[in-house]
């Protein structure tokens, strides 16, 4: 049985799947460390927790964190991250502009692209500067 949990494709397979597919599983990936983080922040009701998961998720809010890390970024997960911003996708949501929201699956493409390969831990590194940075706002 394949342990989703604990992914790790080779990079030829991850490369095969389309920018949107990998943006597809990064949405999830990023949207389960934001409400992870949050329950870990403790002492929150649910609608609390509920409304602080949603402002995470935004593309708006991704996409102003996405610019933290860019700096960060490898050749290889700069390269992930343009293939999703650069994707064609034709519905963005009426609370972002295009940009933020080409940015935001850029970040979700390169988070799915590096949850496949098994790089949990890279993964954990970026997200806490973008959590750093969202506390800090």
């Amino acid at each position: 049985m394949e342990n989703y949990f604990q992914m790790n494709m080779p990079k030829r397979d991850i490369d095969a799947i389309s920018n949107l597919g990998l943006a597809h599983m990064g949405d999830c990936v990023y949207e389960i460390l934001c409400r992870t983080h949050i329950c870990a922040s403790g002492g929150q009701t649910v609608k609390r927790l509920h409304r602080e998961a949603v402002e995470l998720v935004k593309a708006p809010t991704q996409a102003k964190l996405a610019e933290i890390i860019l700096p960060l970024l490898s050749e290889e997960e700069a390269d992930y991250f343009r293939r999703g911003k650069n994707a064609h996708s034709h519905a963005a949501p009426k609370s972002a502009t295009a940009r933020q929201y080409a940015v935001a699956t850029g970040l979700e493409t390169l988070f799915g692209a590096l949850w496949l390969a098994g790089r949990q831990k890279r993964l954990l590194e970026l997200f806490d500067k973008m959590m750093e940075a969202y506390h800090g706002i």
